[in-house]
Formats: C-alpha cells, structure tokens, sequence
C-alpha cells in the first residue's frame, strides 16, 4: 500500500448544500468525475456542473420516497474494494463495479428536527439509513478512501489536494475518517437518546454521549491538565451557545464558572425585575435584585466584595452603560447578559481583558434534561434539578408565621441555594443576599461561615449592624440538630426556610418557637454536590 492515492471519481451526496457548488467546481476543474444523488445531482446540474446520478451506476431508480438509492453494491463495492487486493479488482470487473475515490456526504438534520419539536413520525423519517452505511465503508476503507462529513473539510480537502499534485496521504484520510466515525456515532447517540425519551425509557440499557469541539483549550482546571470544551448541539440557551463580544479566549474554569452564574440568574424572569449574580468558583459570592440593573449589580457586590473580585458576572437583562461602568470599577473576568447596547460595549471595550458574552435570551430552567458526571468506571446521570416552589408550598411550622415580606426573601434564598454548594447556607434581607455559605462538610459550619463573612462585609462598610439582622435563611436541607438554626439566630436571622424531613424536627421546630423564629419547611431539598 503506497501513501499517497489520487482522487479520480466523488460521489456526493448532501442534506446541507453550504458550499457545495465550489466543492463541485474545484474538483470538476481538477478532473474528478462527480456522481450525485437527488437534490445533490439537481443542485450541481443547475450550476452547470456535469453529473452522474447513482441511478445509472446502480441499474436502479431511487425508491420508496428515497429511501432506497444508494444501498447497492455498485455504490458499496466502489467504496469499500482494496485497490491492492487482486481478488477484489477482480470482482470489480466482473461485476462492473468503479472505484469512488472520495465520498461527500452530510446526513439528513435528525438533530435539529428534534430541536424543532417535530412529531415522532416526522423525527423518524429524518433518521438517515444510506448515508451513515456509505460513511462507515468509506472510513473503513480509509487506504484508499476519502471521506468529508463537514462542509469544514472542503477547504482542507482542496488544500491536501493542491499540495500532493492530486493526491491525498494516508495520514490525511484517516484523520477524515476518525471525523466520519465520531459523525456517525453522534449521530446514532442523537437518535437513540432522542428515542429513549420518546418511548418513555428514563434508564435505557445503553446511553451515549457525543460532543463536537468548539475549543481547543489551553489546559484544564490546571496548567498541567490537557482539555477541550465540546457541544452537544442542544438548543438550550446558554455559555455554549452564546457570542463573546470582547476579551481573551474563555479558559476551562471561565467556561464552568459562567455556566454556573447564567443558570443562576435564568431563574429570574426579567419581566419581575433586573437580577445580578456574582459567581467565584462555580458558587455565588453575591445576588441580588434591585430596582435598576446597576442596582442589582452593586446589591449583589456588596454581599461579598472580596470575593466578587475577579468572579463571573451574569446579568437577567441587557447591559446598558451605567451597569458596565459600575462593574468596570473592579477586576471581572466574565459577564454575561441577554444583550448590551452600544454605550455599554463603548465602556467595556477600554477593558480588553474582560470578556463579554451575549445570549438570545435565559435559559430555560423548567425544561426536562440531563445532567451528567464521570466517575472511575462509569457515569452518574441524572435529570437537571428543575424543582420549584410556590407560596402555596410552604408548609409554616412555627408559632410564629413569616410576613410577605419574609416570604418574599424566603423564596428568592432557596432559589439561590439551589445553585450553591452543599451544605448551603443562605442569608438574603430586602431581596439581597447578605451572606452565603458553601460546600462545608457541616451545616453549622456553613451558617457560621456565612454569618461571619456578613460580619466582615459589614465591618469593611463602616456598618454598626451586622447585615443578616433581621434576614431569612435557607437551608438546602434539613437541620439535623437545632444548633444551626440557633447559630443563624444568633446572627439576627429571624426565619428560615429548609426542607424538613429530619428525624429530630421537632427538637429544630421548638428551638424556633424558643427563638422567636418563623420557619417553613418547603418538602423539598437542593442538594448540589
């Protein structure tokens, strides 16, 4: 087997015609002959382009809407015969069979189908049969085989082409066909998953995952750590999808820290208001509502100013000017937000370091998905913590009863906890936060931790009065003994929302009545691990 292989005959077969007619033409203008399919073949022929159908090669008409075109062995046989293989050239002149040298071919858009919310028949329809069968034994056949499954792959084609006088190198088609296998197997995991949650299979017996790079990145959580950031096409709004303005290349810890704030804030309808968040290492050290944005943002600054230094900012509305030149006063490293007028760009634009990123809107946090993480030998999966409560929730178990306007803090504290890590602690006063603890081995840790950076805050603003005096706390579960309540009270916390469910409830329930606490339990947990 020699290295390099030139290219006499394409076959090409697209579902995206995005630069198809220059593919076309640059290997027309080398001498390729070209055979095509359906709208591929009409495409070419009215560029003008000379053009094959499969059906003459094959003696066969497309039938059954298409469905059968190009499972033939005259198609099958031109991929996959070993040109140093005496006995298959033989079979390819008894039966008439030509090589295919390079095989074109994107499949039918099954992935965005689904996105559209397409029925199940429609979705079905949109499964392609003959692409994937011509990719797997054009890769297979990678030897002597070209095959491109990206319209980013035509230019480098044409280049590999133009460098070897015609000719491909073996390192080149497999590098293609490792492509075209990683294509066909998302594209199976797509439809295999897809169907999963169409019959109603919530633990199928096999899951696949599949992803497409969106960016090589300089190293993972560490410097000695290798990593890439991949896609897996879904139409969720969010990091992934959304278009950085400004500012460095988003690093690993960048991509998961912003995912973590905008998932945060999309639990705040903009119409109830603007909300801010500020994020340090995937947990918020600030968040806030406010009557303006720059008034959210400087609310949730003031939780932690420490802490939001060089943090992630996600905003639920667009950036105006005002917001950016508060934020502006500080080292960020990320914002993100719907949108940003033009005056705010014009503020940020003199902080190249800081990177802007905007979306087309939140992301929606009632919608069912999954979440996954990796453990040695296998992978946990789970659906998204999608969870909510309402007022009419709450289940009040104290003497005393929360007012509007605790209950008003109460919920917005347990949506922030729903995104800290456990054990979370949550003080909020006025719709702010006053005081977060995360990710402490004890509960009482976490209120102390908590209270005691409000008492840092405070201290550091000249304040005389701690800021969780008179605040609400959540807990993202229950207290297991009445001395984290206790603690909370003590920092002037005068209720509390927690999930309830512990065996010793009822010792908590009567420290909260002794304590003059209003308490409730919601039924629900957040944990967050």
């Amino acid at each position: 087997m020699t290295d390099l292989h030139p290219i006499r005959r394409a076959l090409i077969s697209v579902s995206d015609k995005t630069g198809l007619i220059d593919l076309a033409r640059a290997l027309d203008a080398r001498g390729i002959e070209l055979l095509s399919t359906g709208g591929s073949a009409k495409a070419l022929r009215d560029a003008g382009l000379p053009v094959r159908d499969v059906a003459d090669v094959t003696g066969f008409p497309e039938m059954m809407d298409g469905r059968v075109k190009t499972l033939h062995p005259a198609v099958h046989g031109g991929l996959l015969a070993l040109r140093d293989d005496d006995a298959h050239l033989a079979a390819m002149q008894e039966h008439d069979i030509a090589e295919i040298d390079l095989l074109v071919v994107n499949l039918y858009p099954f992935e965005e189908t689904v996105a559209q919310g397409a029925d199940y028949d429609t979705c079905i329809e949109n499964i392609d049969i003959g692409g994937p069968a011509m990719i797997r034994a054009a890769a297979k056949n990678h030897a002597f085989v070209n095959v491109v499954v990206d319209v980013e792959d035509y230019e480098p084609l044409l280049a590999e082409l133009d460098a070897n006088d015609g000719q491909t190198s073996y390192a080149f088609r497999q590098t293609l066909a490792q492509i075209a296998y990683a294509r066909t197997g998302a594209y199976d995991a797509a439809v295999s998953t897809w169907m999963a949650g169409a019959i109603g299979q919530a633990t199928p017996r096999r899951r696949v995952i599949a992803g497409q790079l969106q960016q090589s990145l300089r190293y993972g959580e560490n410097p000695h750590q290798a990593a890439a950031f991949y896609v897996d096409g879904s139409a969720r709004i969010g990091v992934a999808r959304a278009l950085q303005l400004q500012g460095k290349e988003l690093s690993y810890n960048n991509i998961n820290d912003t995912d973590a704030a905008f998932e945060l804030l999309s639990e705040f309808d903009p119409a109830d208001g603007p909300a801010c968040a500020i994020i340090k290492h995937a947990n918020p050290c600030g968040v806030a509502k406010g009557a303006t944005l720059e008034e959210a943002y400087r609310r949730a600054f003031d939780c932690d100013r420490t802490s939001a230094f060089g943090g992630i900012i996600a905003l639920n509305q667009p950036l105006d000017a005002a917001t950016a030149e508060a934020i502006a006063e500080i080292f960020t490293e990320v914002v993100i937000a719907p949108g940003a007028d033009d005056a705010a760009r014009a503020v940020f634009a003199k902080k190249k370091n800081l990177r802007l990123l905007i979306t087309d809107g939140l992301a929606d946090t009632s919608a069912p998905a999954l979440s996954y993480r990796q453990v040695s030998g296998g992978m946990l999966v789970q659906d998204r913590d999608t969870g909510r409560i309402t007022r009419d929730d709450l289940k009040v178990v104290t003497k005393v009863a929360p007012t509007e306007e605790q209950l008003d803090d109460m919920l917005f504290a347990w949506t922030v906890a729903k995104h800290v890590k456990s054990n979370a602690i949550i003080y909020v006063k006025d719709g702010a936060t006053v005081g977060v603890g995360a990710g402490q081995m004890s509960r009482v840790d976490s209120t102390r931790i908590a209270a005691q950076k409000s008492r840092d805050m405070a201290q550091a603003m000249g304040l005389d009065t701690p800021l969780t005096q008179g605040a609400v706390v959540a807990s993202d579960a229950f207290f297991p003994f009445a001395d984290g309540l206790l603690t909370a009270a003590e920092a002037g916390a005068t209720a509390l929302i927690q999930p309830g469910g512990s065996m010793r409830d009822d010792d908590v329930i009567k420290a909260a009545d002794e304590a003059g606490i209003a308490m409730v339990f919601t039924g629900m947990r957040h944990f967050r691990h």
